[in-house]
């Protein structure tokens, strides 16, 4: 095993903020040894602040490819439920060729912004007629071979979908790509798997795609099968996302709402991830932080959607984990979450730096820090932190950017998240590889010339 040697100029280590940090990575990128205030002139001095990667723990890819195509005001009220329709209707279009290269084109992005992790939410199984692919994890794989083009970690989270509603009711029309039973559902999961065990940037999941999708008898069996393959693999459900969704469950349940529904329903641990959690009581809210389960919230697009305000203040304060992610990928940036984030605290209860944990405390660096460790957990990855053991993904804030020109410690995060977002990431790591370089991705053109040809193909159909 070799190892190779390099110094960051300052790094955010789990400790705080150091300089001169010679870090050893063995073959696999993985760190051997930190060492602070090194003045080691034959390694690779990267000059910058270096800090953890943040994982994007939600992921639609095919959705990157209709951004804006929403935004257009309809006949009536427009809702989620209305931009869901607009959404199935290109979600039909898409052909296996088309999501590897829309997805790849977001791996770009994503790593582009400072994401080392995607999570994908991946629920577009069969072909457009709902006729299953002779590969029925086809366009998973595709989702598999778009990461490895673009050199970002994956998570995979194939989508278990059986009903159009709460109670088992029938998939709608529009929703015939995403069907499985348990057994069909599992021999994608065996697929996957297989692959999975061949390549170090990539872990196996699954992802209920939520209550009204699946019902727990299904939910179990899959489980179930899931666990003989990798006990620790991670579960993604979306959750009390919309208030006609908590309204719908109460209904059907005599009066439990989603959280409540899952809490009481399932072993709810660190192990899984609740996407949106938007519309808790004090009681769900409480309750949930304190499984262990991560909060996956994704606040633009919940902007977007016009979905709600998660309660972000009590849910912290209670001890819980959370991530983000890019969801629909309307923008595809962590610090614009984050910044989304405690905004909409802010506006809900008029006051300012409300999750920075405490007094005299960079709100920025507490939410950095939340956001990396819940998503490594959540991504079931080994990364997260520049740390002895973990893997070395790490983005490199550019000094010379005006916003961060005169910042240092803490304050280069503020700067960077309240204001700077990705302009200010120059360099990307994963396991060790320097993928992004002076903003650039080393296979950017050649990935953009595949993402316009798929669009057109979508525009021509």
């Amino acid at each position: 095993m070799t190892t190779r040697n390099l110094v960051l100029a300052s790094a955010l280590l789990p400790d705080g903020w150091h300089n001169k940090v010679l870090i050893h990575l063995d073959d696999q990128g993985i760190i051997e040894r930190i060492e602070a205030n090194e003045h080691n002139t034959s390694a690779l001095q990267i000059d910058g602040f270096a800090i953890p990667a943040i994982p994007n723990v939600h992921s639609h890819a095919h959705q990157r490819a209709m951004v804006g195509l929403a935004e257009e005001s309809g006949p009536g009220a427009d809702s989620f439920w209305t931009w869901r329709d607009v959404m199935y209707d290109f979600a039909l279009k898409m052909q296996p060729e088309d999501l590897e290269a829309i997805a790849a084109q977001l791996y770009v992005e994503s790593l582009k912004s400072g994401s080392t992790i995607i999570g994908e939410f991946q629920y577009l199984h069969h072909q457009s007629d709902g006729t299953p692919y002779a590969e029925t994890a086809e366009m998973s794989l595709r989702c598999l071979s778009a990461a490895e083009a673009a050199g970002i970690a994956i998570t995979i989270l194939p989508t278990l979908y059986n009903h159009g509603g709460f109670g088992g009711q029938p998939p709608l029309d529009g929703q015939r790509r995403f069907v499985n039973d348990a057994d069909r559902f599992l021999g994608i999961l065996d697929t996957l798997y297989e692959v999975a065990a061949d390549h170090s940037l990539c872990q196996l999941g699954i992802a209920p795609h939520s209550l009204r999708a699946v019902t727990k008898e299904l939910l179990d069996d899959v489980i179930a099968g899931l666990n003989n393959l990798n006990v620790q693999a991670p579960i993604h459900i979306h959750v009390a996302e919309q208030v006609k969704e908590v309204e719908d469950c109460i209904a059907w349940s005599g009066g439990l709402r989603p959280v409540e529904y899952m809490l009481d329903n399932f072993n709810i641990s660190k192990r899984w991830c609740a996407i949106h959690a938007t519309h808790m009581t004090e009681s769900e809210t409480g309750r949930l932080a304190q499984s262990g389960c991560i909060a996956g919230l994704c606040p633009t697009t919940e902007a977007n959607l016009g979905d709600g305000i998660f309660n972000a203040v009590r849910f912290l304060d209670a001890g819980g984990h959370v991530a983000i992610g890019s969801d629909s990928h309307i923008t595809v940036s962590p610090a614009e979450d984050i910044r989304q984030l405690e905004y909409s605290q802010r506006l809900k209860y008029h006051a300012r730096n409300l999750l920075a944990g405490g007094p005299e405390r960079s709100t920025g660096r507490r939410l950095l820090d939340a956001v990396t460790g819940g998503g490594a957990i959540a991504m079931a990855q080994n990364a997260g932190a520049i740390a002895q053991g973990r893997r070395f993904d790490v983005a490199i804030l550019d000094p010379d950017h005006p916003t961060l020109i005169g910042r240092n410690g803490d304050a280069v995060l503020d700067a960077w998240l309240f204001s700077g977002g990705n302009s200010c990431v120059r360099d990307v790591f994963v396991a060790g590889n320097e993928v992004i370089k002076e903003r650039r991705h080393i296979r950017e053109d050649e990935i953009l010339a595949d993402f316009r040809a798929a669009i057109a193909r979508l525009q021509d159909n």
